[in-house]
């Protein structure tokens, strides 16, 4: 089978899969470690998820990673990405508004978890996601991503990310929480 269908076909699997433990057991800790674990299994084909399917952007390019839509709904919802990054990831700490999966593929990509404070945040802990490990968000839940090295992750959230207009972040050198704009540097890579 042509690596691209087989592909394809795996993602239509899993996103199926995912959709019907949302409708199942709605958005929850439990759920969301369900869905966790039907992305590291579709993650796992690391033969379908390569970074030459998926490239870093360039050195000397003035970003440090690209997302590509691999998979979205027609209403925006169960939208899933293929992240490349080539290192030098740092974001703030944020929420998403929606529900959120990620998991390794290769390389890795530390993740730290905050909280509220009056100081703004602080942070509560933090996970590497690599291969066969992952990290799970509620809507409110405040995380912030570092990568340091080549890394290929796949990112899913329950609605798009052009879709999500209110994201917080925090904004440590002003003290003030700020909201992202949407997502718009995405590159189109469903199978058509």
């Amino acid at each position: 089978m042509d690596r691209a269908i087989e592909r394809a076909s795996a993602i239509r699997e899993a996103v199926a899969d995912i959709r019907a433990i949302e409708a199942e057991r709605g958005v929850s800790r439990e759920s969301l470690e369900r869905m966790k674990a039907r992305l590291i299994a579709l993650a796992a084909r690391t033969d379908l998820f390569t970074p030459a399917d998926f490239p870093a952007p360039p050195a000397g390019d003035e970003r440090n990673s690209t997302l590509y839509r691999i998979s979205e709904d027609d209403d925006h919802r169960f939208a899933l990405y293929a992240n490349a990054a080539r290192g030098g990831v740092k974001s703030p700490a944020h929420n998403h508004t929606v529900w959120a999966v990620i998991v390794g593929i290769t390389g890795e990509e530390q993740n730290r978890f905050y909280e509220r404070a009056p100081e703004g945040v602080r942070q509560t802990g933090g996970a590497v996601v690599k291969q066969g490990t992952g990290v799970a968000f509620l809507p409110d839940d405040l995380h912030s991503i570092h990568i340091d090295a080549p890394a290929l992750n796949l990112h899913m959230y329950g609605k798009g990310l052009e879709q999500l207009h209110r994201r917080e972040y925090y904004k440590e050198d002003a003290k003030v929480w700020k909201v992202f704009p949407a997502h718009s540097d995405i590159r189109e890579a469903r199978a058509r």
